[in-house]
């Protein structure tokens, strides 16, 4: 077996929505192709030789995919802390909240704080994980804000700071 390095634990913070996906996901995975898929190894199986039988080797692989999914989703959830309450300062960036940042070319950008397990769920959803994401936690408007990207290095400023409702990029 090869060796793979422990990967660092992300925040337990999801938003509701994220935890509803993260659970939809388990939900379908456990309820509906792990049946599917088990079923479609048992007609395999029955064909006789395992040994050659692409279908029957290919469903095993599934099988074992699904499950380690369905694993590492158990475990994720397990612990999650689910934040649906604004914090007690609004004025500052934690997570959830929906940042507009302007670069040194002046162009403005909104970006969601989310946890790590939801950032890929819409765009200009970020990682409170990230560089951009650990930069902006705690900032306030007017803030400024270094991150280091490939290039160098990024000046933004902070110019709102929202919570709740969505954004014409939240299409979750």
């Amino acid at each position: 077996m090869r060796y793979r390095p422990p990967q660092p634990k992300g925040s337990k913070f999801i938003t509701p929505e994220g935890a509803k996906r993260l659970k939809d996901e388990l939900d379908h995975l456990w309820r509906v192709l792990r049946p599917q898929v088990t079923q479609a190894v048992q007609e395999a199986a029955a064909q006789g030789d395992r040994s050659e039988n692409a279908e029957y080797i290919y469903g095993k692989r599934q099988l074992r995919e699904i499950d380690r999914r369905v694993r590492f989703l158990r475990q994720r959830l397990d612990g999650m802390v689910v934040v649906d309450q604004p914090p007690s300062d609004p004025r500052r960036v934690f997570f959830g909240a929906w940042v507009t940042v302007e670069d040194d070319n002046g162009d403005e950008v909104e970006y969601r704080i989310v946890g790590p397990d939801e950032f890929d769920a819409a765009p200009r959803y970020i990682s409170m994980d990230s560089p951009l994401g650990r930069a902006l936690l705690r900032k306030g408007i007017d803030d400024e804000v270094k991150v280091e990207v490939p290039g160098g290095t990024k000046m933004y400023v902070v110019v709102d700071v929202r919570y709740g409702g969505g954004s014409e990029g939240d299409r979750g």
